[in-house]
């Protein structure tokens, strides 16, 4: 289907070239040294200008080097990490600022937009690297403009816009494990004061994954995207923005890498599971189950099938209309109104475990998001003195998952358990966020600049959580059992009516089962931030900033054997401190930003480990009381030559807990109750950068071009203390681990390659590139997922190349 859309897409933009003749205006030349504009005060202006750490890579660079994934974004961000998940939720970490958490209803630490239009959900912008102007990260807590779930920072796509003349272009790349990718995109008025783009690009590579035991493989990419913009001047003081964004993905989940098996009941350990081969070093061998035979199946007069199809899958479903408005109600005055809705479905299969037997496995997945959202601000123009800000939000949103696990192979199903073997669970959240903001600078001298701003945040959350099982999963047996044993010892003991396969299992507060755990969270912060800029001479700004951002708090989805384990975690904050220079020196030919930095941690959210007396270690959400992180970064570019640059980023983080979470969440990812002051925040490495370098030169009338970069990063904890966790080895239990990895949840460092050349004909009518990436086909792990026997890992993609062929008319 996606080689058909991509057909398409290109067909329709070589078909309307013939009628770019009639355009009236032609686009002026292209200023290769001019400075790089940013909207991070929510306003177009240049990115030297701007007292805060930003990464910005323009549109060419995001081409060029085929940046079009999530993982290759935070490959080129200098601080950004990525790391994938069993569930395909995407989990943002910027300078060691994020929530490790899969479920798909929880808000990031780092908040993505769309031409400021919010894409609140991490999982919303999984395709949107496509047809931009550029792509920005700001770093440090945005809190005063971006909202709340902004403490680590915030990523905005500024989509390429439509142009007031005609232009059409497009792009086919060919690669590795079949891979086609599609590109095309049309621009131009289309009646009078009204301009469109529309743009398009589909992704589809094979399978690239094979089974350790089978012969089956995994892993094939399936996705196509859409963006129209219109344009409209109805008058000299009013403009709207439409944004249509659009996209489906029907790639198949990774599978996991088993790397280590540790029975929580080894008596009952399944030798189709603890015989499942160990997988390290070759990032294509990986396993998962494909059909499996319930062994449950017809107990009780269950409908379900004897055989169940658990290969892994997904389809995913994703709509934004973003509407703007701008007024001008003075003559250096506007009001600006975006209004926003979201809307995601997903249905997947995913396995859990990296085992080919039913250890971990979610059998369905299903999954609703809906979003809308309001901003309201005045705002003068850039040119005063004093620039303002004034505004406020609004935010509703609504989501649902539903997933079913299976585990009839994990030694957790077992007679002294009933042979439980199905865990369902139900949540649903109502999510209100009202917000009133406030941002200011003023010009005290020339060369002296005050800002600062405020924002009051207001936020209500109501969660519902049903743990349910279907007639041969045994659940509601076990839990009527549980609730008849009066656990608490009240007196008088509770009486309750027996659950069915569909009622809700999970013991509340009395031990009981059969209601359903409901709560509110209703939280409210103030933000703020302060800061001084100061011009050394006209190519140097120094800068300093003390600023306080807030998450909001979140509740789990996962099902849990009591409310203890469907606790909410509440708001984390963090107060950050610093201070940076940009100097652009040698008549603009080298430009370098460095930037200190502290952050003061408060309740850090984190996905950690409850010891439950009935199923042993648990996920379950909890709060750090006091971190702390502390680094720098720095990052230089050099025009060396004509057409020669070379660039350069690094960055240094030191994290640590100060204070350890509150009993019974001290507990490791082993079940053992310890002290984590000292221990480094998961997903922090110490050490990241990036080196590249690009040159281009003319050729007659043509530009041959070439570019290399690197990507680098140290070690990280994959969970809290994972770099001193020893995993046990003892063949009587069955625990062990894959050769050379004692440490389970360190990810070892790492460095990819990539590399392009290429020629593009004169005005950019053509062009070819041959391109490649993590060229040294380097081994490199991304995830670690623990499971209840299991613990498994996700590789980085091996070498991958192609060649692109594009064409542009203008």
């Amino acid at each position: 289907m996606n080689r058909v859309w991509m057909s398409l897409s290109v067909g329709f933009c070589v078909g309307l070239l013939p009628i770019v003749a009639q355009a009236e205006d032609k686009p002026a030349a292209v200023d290769t040294t001019a400075d790089i504009v940013v909207t991070a005060n929510k306003r177009v202006e240049s990115a030297n200008k701007v007292g805060l750490t930003i990464t910005a890579l323009s549109g060419a660079t995001l081409q060029e080097r085929q940046i079009t994934s999530l993982a290759d974004i935070a490959a080129a961000v200098p601080g950004l990490s990525y790391t994938p998940s069993t569930t395909n939720t995407p989990i943002y970490t910027l300078r060691g600022v994020g929530f490790n958490e899969s479920s798909l209803g929880v808000y990031p630490a780092v908040s993505v937009y769309m031409d400021q239009a919010p894409l609140p959900f991490p999982v919303m912008a999984s395709h949107s690297a496509y047809d931009l102007e550029r792509l920005e990260v700001l770093k440090g807590p945005q809190g005063t403009l971006f909202g709340q779930n902004a403490t680590g920072g915030a990523i905005n796509y500024i989509a390429a816009k439509p142009t007031n003349y005609l232009t059409a272009g497009g792009d086919i790349a060919v690669g590795r494990f079949g891979s086609i990718d599609g590109n095309a995109f049309i621009s131009g008025p289309i009646a009078q004061n009204l301009t469109a783009r529309l743009a398009m690009t589909a992704h589809h590579m094979n399978d690239w994954q094979y089974s350790s035991t089978r012969d089956d493989t995994n892993g094939h990419q399936d996705y196509v995207a859409g963006r129209l913009l219109l344009d409209w001047k109805a008058s000299e003081s009013l403009r709207f923005s439409l944004n249509l964004n659009a996209w489906r993905d029907k790639s198949q989940p990774q599978a996991a890498q088993l790397a280590a098996l540790r029975p929580t009941k080894p008596t009952y350990a399944r030798a189709n599971y603890i015989n499942e081969p160990f997988v390290t070093g070759n990032a294509r061998e990986a396993d998962w189950t494909h059909f499996a035979v319930d062994p449950y199946a017809g107990a009780q007069g269950s409908p379900v099938p004897a055989t169940i199809n658990l290969d892994p899958m997904s389809d995913r479903k994703f709509f934004q209309a973003a509407l703007r408005a701008d007024l001008d109600v003075a003559s250096n005055v506007t009001l600006t109104s975006i209004t926003t809705y979201d809307r995601f479905r997903q249905e997947q299969r995913t396995d859990g475990d990296g085992v080919a037997a039913v250890g971990f496995d979610l059998q369905k997945d299903h999954g609703e998001l809906n979003t809308f959202s309001q901003e309201l601000r005045l705002a003068n123009t850039g040119i005063s003195r004093f620039r303002w800000i004034v505004g406020g939000n609004f935010e509703r949103s609504t989501t649902l998952e539903n997933q079913w696990l299976r585990y009839y192979d994990n030694s957790t199903s077992n007679p002294t358990l009933l042979n439980i073997n199905f865990s369902g669970d139900l949540e649903t959240q109502k999510i209100t966020n009202l917000a009133a903001f406030g941002n200011a600078e003023y010009e005290l001298t020339d060369k002296l600049t005050a800002k600062g701003g405020v924002r009051y945040t207001d936020s209500k959350t109501t969660a519902y959580n049903c743990g349910y099982t279907d007639n041969n999963g045994y659940v509601d047996i076990l839990f009527n059992f549980l609730g008849s044993l009066n656990l608490n010892g009240l007196n008088p003991a509770p009486t309750f009516a027996p659950i069915g396969p569909g009622g809700c299992y999970t013991l509340n507060n009395q031990g009981v089962p059969g209601e359903p755990f409901q709560d509110t969270l209703h939280e409210h912060n103030v933000s703020w931030r302060a800061g001084l800029d100061y011009k050394l001479d006209p190519h140097t700004l120094v800068y300093a900033n003390i600023s306080r951002g807030y998450k909001a708090g979140s509740f789990p989805a996962l099902a849990a054997a009591g409310y203890v384990g469907l606790a909410p975690v509440k708001q984390e904050s963090v107060t950050a401190f610093e201070a940076g220079v940009k100097a652009q020196m040698f008549d603009r030919r080298i430009q370098l930003n460095a930037a200190g930095f502290y952050y003061d941690y408060k309740n850090k959210q984190i996905r950690g480990k409850l010891l439950d007396p009935i199923f042993g270690v648990l996920d379950v959400l909890i709060n750090i009381p006091k971190s702390s992180i502390y680094g720098a970064e720095a990052d230089v570019t050099i025009r060396a030559a004509e057409g020669l640059t070379l660039a350069g980023s690094v960055t240094y983080l030191h994290s640590a807990v100060k204070q350890n979470p509150a009993f019974p969440r001290n507990f490791d990812i082993l079940g053992n109750q310890r002290d984590f002051i000292g221990t480094a925040l998961p997903y922090t490495p110490q050490w990241s950068g990036t080196v590249s370098a690009d040159y281009r030169f003319k050729l007659g009338s043509g530009t041959p071009f070439m570019g290399a970069e690197m990507h680098f990063q140290a070690g990280e904890d994959a969970a809290l203390a994972g770099g001193s966790i020893i995993w046990p080895t003892d063949p009587a239990v069955f625990a062990a681990h894959a050769p050379g990895l004692p440490y389970v949840y360190r990810i070892p460092s790492y460095a990819t390659v990539g590399a392009h050349i290429g020629y593009e004909a004169a005005d950019g009518a053509w062009r070819v590139m041959l391109w490649g990436k993590n060229l040294t086909n380097k081994y490199y792990i991304t995830s670690v997922i623990p499971a209840s026997d299991s613990t498994s890992r996700l590789a980085g993609l091996p070498v991958t190349y192609g060649i692109t062929f594009g064409f542009k008319y203008k």
